[in-house]
């Protein structure tokens, strides 16, 4: 195994220095796109150098417009067009499901 001088650590912390600077650089630039605001500076301007912007609140009434627009979008999506048997397909279902009923108790009844 190589000796490991000062010179060589030096710059290997040197290095760390540099790559931990840009990481957290990064999660800076991140942040401020969410709007989470840290202790660094640079999350505390904007980018024109003026004061952050604040989220625009909005009234009771666009709350609720929002909300009924919404609702009433879920449920078109998840309306369902029911279907309408005929009597005489409710009769062929119901003579299908009596049919296999009695095969299975029969088959039940002969194991």
């Amino acid at each position: 195994m190589p000796k490991i001088d000062s010179s060589i650590l030096e710059m290997a912390l040197v290095g760390l220095q540099s790559e931990a600077q840009r990481i957290e650089e990064k999660m800076a630039a991140i942040r401020k796109h969410l709007g989470v605001r840290g202790k660094t500076a640079a999350l505390s301007f904007s980018r024109d150098g003026g004061a952050p912007r604040r989220r625009r609140q909005l009234s009771a009434a666009a709350l609720r417009r929002i909300s009924l627009a919404q609702k009433k979008r879920w449920a078109a999506f998840h309306a369902k067009k029911k279907r309408k048997l005929s009597p005489a397909a409710k009769a062929k279902l119901a003579a299908n499901l009596a049919k296999a009923r009695a095969a299975k108790a029969a088959k039940a009844k002969s194991a």
